[in-house]
Formats: structure tokens, C-alpha cells, sequence
């Protein structure tokens, strides 16, 4: 039985960052059709698609918690603050190991304030009242729905391009390439057939319905499939598993997009993509979670004001070493960040385990 449910997560995962890497397509793809400014496709559809598998996990935890399962707010909590933890920390950290990464001045000044201004405000809201009602959640996407069109009208008057998020599924036979005989020729036709099939509407409708099922499928299966190896195979609390096993999981698209534009020299879109999935996480994902909660909201405990804080050092460290050496990351920034998650990530599973106790984070009320 414990194998099963472990299989079922790892499916889970899958299909949520292929789900979510097939829906970046097709609606990228749409928009294109449309005509609609690479700017705009970027900023909304891309952004929301790499966090489609955040939102999913959030709203069906917060599903849960309105039909009694109280665990399913820890899985927001979790889910939110250990993936903006995840993806400053470790995949900036590894980031900026491969290549060094610049800061664009309106990240420095703008963005990451922005970012840790909002992660103040959501300690805050779930402090004030030991917990986040729904009128909360509303609160949140507000503030998400300002920052969008604030930004789309920066984005208007600078006229700057942003380029759209490589997925893997678009790594298409380079033409003049030699044809590779067996399995690889077969593979080779299959992509070429997918990027052919790319330019055409109803594909591209298909694709994106296609990419939604599969992430909500694949959230459903993470989200109940982590909380059964929690509770019945490793006997510990759902939170660390949300903070841990679900956050890393519904990570993996940023992760993989960032590590792969480092690697590829597009060290701009590293560094856009994460900041901008954090906000959306805090405002737009988490709202959605606590909206989706109703009358029963989610509370606020001390694990989840610890990680908070944790979050908010986070994007410290990122706006401090933002300014160090040409305004880039490097080897330094990438080492700091890695000890810190490290070394946070360890104390919480010790302190969840029993072998070191939990440190009593001061409360703000």
C-alpha cells in the first residue's frame, strides 16, 4: 500500500509540471493568435501557468478545510511559504552557481520591495486573527489585481519585451540536424510533429484544456497522496510534508525553467521568473486557497510565522546581494542562499520529529 501511495505522488508530480508546461504552450500559443504583445503573454499567462500547479494544491486544501479537514490548510501554508523559500533560496541559489545573474534596477527598487512589503502584510492578516478568513483571501487577490495592472502599465510605456518562458516540450529537431535512426528518429518526429501542430488554434485549445486537467488532477493527487505518507507511513505533521515534499513538487516548473535559462545564458528570465511567481504565490495563490476555505478560513500557527519570517529573510537576501558587484548574483549569493535553506529546512524536521525543540517566534499581536 505504501508503494502504491508513493507512486501516486511521483504521478502527481508529473503530471503537474507537465500539466502546467503543456498549458504555458497552448495558452501562450492563443494569445500569440491573438496578437496580443509578448509583454502581456509573459506577465499573465506564462506567470499563472508556471504557478498553476501552487494554485491548484492551494485551492483544493482549501476545499478540504471547508468540508472539515483542517489539514488542508496547513497544505496552503505550507505550500505557499515553502515554495517562495524554494524557489529564492534553492533555485536562485543554484541559479546563480551556474552563471552569474543581474538584477534589473526595477526589480531592485520595485519588485523585490514589493515582495517583501506583501510577505509583511500576509504575516500580518493571519497574526491579527490567528488565522486568514475568506475576506482575507479577497484581500490578497486585490492587491495581486493591482500590482498586474500597475505593471502592464509600466510594461506599456517602457515597451520592453519579455520573452516567453522556454518549456521543455518546445525543444523541437533543429533543422539541418542529422536524423538519428531507432527510438531517437522516433522521438525526433514526434516533436517536430508537435511544434507543426503548435500553429494551428484547435491544437492549441486542446493543449491548454489539456494542460489545466492534468494540473488539477495532479494537485489532487500530490495534495491527498502527501497527506496520507505523512500521516500513515512517516507519522509526521502535514505541514512539514506540505513544506518539504509539496512545495519542492509544485516548484519543479520554476526550477526547471530557471536552471535551464541559466544554463542557456537567459539569466533575465531566471531571475523575472521567480520573482514574479512569489508574488503571485502570496497574493493571487494563497488568496485563492483562503477564499476557497469559506466560513471555516485558515489558522495562523507558530510554524507557519516562523516560515514567514523565513520567506521574508528570503527575499532580504535577495535584495541585499542585488546590489553587490554589478548589481548580479553570483557564487557568494548562490552559497549564502543554499546554507540558509539548508540549514532552516533541517531544524524544522528536527524540531517536527521531537529531536530539537521549537523555538517560540514572538507574535506581532
Amino acid at each position: 500500500m505504501a508503494f502504491l501511495w508513493i507512486v501516486l505522488l511521483l504521478v502527481g508530480f508529473v503530471l503537474l509540471v507537465k500539466g502546467a508546461d503543456f498549458f504555458v504552450d497552448g495558452a501562450s500559443g492563443i494569445a500569440e493568435k491573438l496578437h496580443v504583445s509578448t509583454f502581456i503573454i509573459g506577465l499573465t499567462v506564462v506567470a499563472l501557468g508556471t504557478s498553476a500547479p501552487e494554485a491548484a494544491v492551494s485551492i483544493i486544501g482549501g476545499i478540504k478545510a471547508s468540508m472539515g479537514d483542517v489539514s488542508g490548510t496547513q497544505v496552503i501554508m505550507g505550500n505557499v511559504l515553502g515554495s517562495n523559500m524554494i524557489n529564492i533560496l534553492l533555485i536562485l541559489g543554484i541559479s546563480s552557481l551556474i552563471t552569474k545573474l543581474p538584477v534589473e534596477k526595477s526589480s531592485r527598487y520595485i519588485e523585490i520591495p514589493f515582495l517583501i512589503a506583501i510577505s509583511v502584510i500576509f504575516i500580518f492578516l493571519g497574526d491579527l486573527g490567528g488565522g486568514f478568513a475568506w475576506y482575507d483571501g479577497l484581500i490578497l487577490i486585490a492587491l495581486y489585481a493591482a500590482f498586474m495592472a500597475y505593471t502592464i502599465i509600466m510594461a506599456k510605456r517602457t515597451r520592453q519585451p519579455v520573452l516567453l518562458e522556454e518549456s521543455a516540450a518546445d525543444a523541437t529537431c533543429v533543422e539541418g540536424a542529422p536524423v538519428r535512426a531507432g527510438f531517437g528518429g522516433f522521438v525526433d518526429k514526434v516533436k517536430a510533429k508537435y511544434g507543426e501542430l503548435k500553429g494551428k488554434v484547435w491544437f492549441l485549445i486542446v493543449l491548454t484544456i489539456a494542460g489545466l486537467a492534468m494540473v488539477v488532477g495532479g494537485a489532487q493527487l500530490v495534495v491527498d497522496n502527501a497527506q496520507t505518507i505523512a500521516e500513515e507511513l512517516l507519522h509526521i505533521p502535514t505541514g512539514i510534508v506540505a513544506l518539504t515534499v509539496v512545495a519542492f513538487g509544485t516548484s519543479l516548473p520554476e526550477l526547471v525553467t530557471s536552471v535551464s535559462a541559466a544554463r542557456k545564458g537567459d539569466v533575465g528570465l531566471a531571475t523575472g521568473n521567480i520573482i514574479g511567481s512569489n508574488i503571485a504565490n502570496i497574493l493571487l495563490i494563497a488568496g485563492l486557497g483562503f477564499v476557497s476555505s469559506g466560513s471555516v478560513g485558515a489558522p495562523f500557527d507558530v510554524s507557519s510565522l516562523a516560515d514567514g519570517y523565513v520567506s521574508i529573510i528570503a527575499a532580504a537576501i535577495l535584495l541585499v546581494f542585488s546590489f553587490f558587484k554589478g548589481n548580479k548574483l553570483g557564487k557568494v549569493a548562490g552559497i549564502t542562499m543554499l546554507i540558509v535553506l539548508v540549514a532552516y529546512y533541517s531544524y524544522r524536521i528536527c524540531a517536527a520529529c521531537g529531536v530539537c525543540p521549537m523555538i517560540k517566534i514572538p507574535t506581532i499581536f
